[in-house]
């Protein structure tokens, strides 16, 4: 039993001088512009206001642990239908630009957004996308698999005339993409649950329904998928090179990631109290 002892220990001094640090150089990616302009018209409130800020940032290295934004980019839009061009800039110098003016999307309007930053020019095109207004928003009392998930049932009356899609933002970091392939014109209604380790009861909590090009649906799933419910938000950082509708017209391989989107939205507030078990 000594001598199994003795060689045991020898084994493990012997793995042990042999352990050796290996650097491994991880490749960095030359930072790509990621252009976060997802317009949204209040189009139910009164009087109409809207959400049009042009967010700004770089890509960075997985293992990065900060996305750098951008403060020195030139942002203006302009109405393709008389050539009006409405300017933005960043006063507080957060990578967020807003227009100097009041600014309301109009309908039945193409507007072109650009952005001009370090010597490059990108560009896309958007008109705004209409919506419905969301008809109630309650708290059930259903559940899933755990039985501590929480219930929200939704309800709003599609347009039938149109193809529709929607875009759903429970909490800012989930949301859900939805089209109206199976309830085409329907009053309907459907719930979505809320993981325990989600949202923390009671809680007041809005919900934001907007209208989305069919495009952007596409682009907004593969982007969910890829970026995750809980990663801070789908904008934060785009794990791969999914190309959005923005241009680089000056070099086309120096594509930018990101999107241009006008949608109508409507909110719907609610109290969640804690269910009793």
């Amino acid at each position: 039993m000594k001598n199994i002892n003795i060689i045991f220990a020898s084994l493990i001094l012997l793995f042990a001088s042999c352990e050796k640090v290996v650097d491994i150089e991880v490749p960095t990616i030359p930072p790509k512009l990621i252009v976060d302009a997802s317009f949204e018209v209040f189009f139910d409130e009164n009087p109409v206001i809207a959400n049009t800020v042009v967010k700004l940032k770089l890509s960075a290295d997985y293992f990065d642990e900060t996305i750098p934004v951008v403060t020195n980019a030139t942002v203006f839009l302009t109405n393709l239908s008389d050539n009006t061009v409405i300017s933005f800039a960043d006063g507080n110098l957060d990578g967020n630009y807003e227009p100097t003016s009041n600014f309301i999307p109009e309908d039945n309007i193409v507007y072109e957004l650009t952005v001009i930053h370090d010597n490059q020019t990108y560009k896309g095109k958007a008109a705004k996308v209409k919506s419905t207004p969301l008809t109630s928003v309650v708290q059930g009392d259903k559940t899933l698999f755990s039985g501590k998930e929480t219930e929200l049932k939704i309800n709003f009356t599609d347009d039938g005339t149109v193809e529709n899609h929607y875009l759903f933002d429970f909490t800012k970091i989930i949301y859900l993409a939805l089209e109206d392939r199976y309830f085409n014109g329907s009053d309907y209604n459907f719930s979505y649950f809320f993981q325990e380790d989600e949202i923390e009861l009671p809680t007041n909590m809005t919900i934001k329904m907007t209208g989305i090009s069919k495009e952007y649906y596409t682009y907004f799933r593969v982007l969910i998928d890829q970026s995750g419910q809980n990663g801070g938000g789908p904008f934060q950082s785009v794990p791969t090179s999914l190309l959005g509708n923005m241009i680089n017209i000056t070099n086309e391989e120096n594509f930018p990631l990101g999107y241009f989107h006008i949608g109508e939205s409507d909110t719907f507030s609610l109290d969640l109290v804690e269910k009793n078990n």
